[in-house]
């Protein structure tokens, strides 16, 4: 999806509505070249994005951690790091980058696709997802594990059965594979509705992520920045500012 595109058609900034912190939408890490969708990013220009934020005193963190500290108001100098879609190439590259920086993230993982490949994509190219050993190895690499639902579906407008099979099954799944309930889901598209914060509530997780919640802003609808391959310091440092002053909605 043209995530970039929703982050360019947020909401224009308004005085005195706080923003919620800033957390970093990734999703695939590997080559770029052949990438329609533009969520691919190198090792190699991670690695630089993970240093400007070094530099700036930021470290990045799974998004529980950084919720829980911006909660207790200590979030000063973090920011959250996300990667959609469970992609096997966070095993291989993203996670030795991360610990060469000192940083966590929340992976969000689709268990019921498990080893398969992101089909739900038109256009190529095929990539691999995490297996379950390769769910459980980046867990204990100190990884949060999130749910992405179990087969990447829009859940806006979905039936009631899928909707608690996408959320709440999901969530047990991880749980077989890590020995810990997942407190994070990520929306599938970064779209959400009434109902899927509803469902992902009552199927026990803490917090929701979108892409431009909008009016549905919370704890259960939160906003990410999409980061590409084309992000050097200069987007970086813009798509930061844009985040502190941008107006995401009201919070409910």
């Amino acid at each position: 999806m043209a995530a970039d595109t929703a982050t360019r058609n947020a909401p224009r900034p308004v005085p005195g509505l706080p923003a919620p912190p800033w957390i970093l939408m990734y999703h695939s890490v590997g080559d770029p070249a052949d990438d329609p969708y533009g969520i691919t990013v190198a090792p190699g220009r991670l690695d630089r994005q993970l240093g400007w934020l070094r530099r700036r005193g930021l470290t990045g963190v799974d998004a529980g951690t950084l919720l829980r500290a911006h909660a207790a108001g200590r979030s000063d100098g973090l920011v959250g790091l996300t990667f959609d879609d469970g992609y096997a190439d966070f095993v291989h590259e993203a996670l030795p980058v991360l610990r060469r920086h000192d940083c966590t993230a929340t992976v969000f993982v689709l268990p019921g696709r498990c080893g398969g490949t992101n089909g739900w994509d038109p256009l190529g190219p095929r990539k691999r997802l995490l297996t379950e050993a390769e769910i459980a190895e980046a867990a204990r690499a100190g990884m949060h594990i999130g749910s992405h639902g179990l087969y990447h579906q829009r859940l806006a407008g979905v039936p009631d059965d899928v909707l608690r099979r996408e959320t709440s099954e999901s969530r047990e799944k991880i749980r077989e594979i890590t020995g810990t309930a997942p407190d994070s889901f990520c929306y599938p598209y970064g779209t959400v509705d009434d109902r899927a914060i509803a469902s992902v509530r009552a199927a026990g997780y803490r917090y929701g992520f979108a892409i431009a919640p909008g009016p549905l802003l919370g704890p259960y609808a939160l906003p990410r920045t999409h980061v590409s391959q084309a992000d050097r310091d200069l987007r970086l440092w813009a798509k930061r500012t844009r985040h502190r002053f941008a107006r995401h909605g009201a919070a409910r």
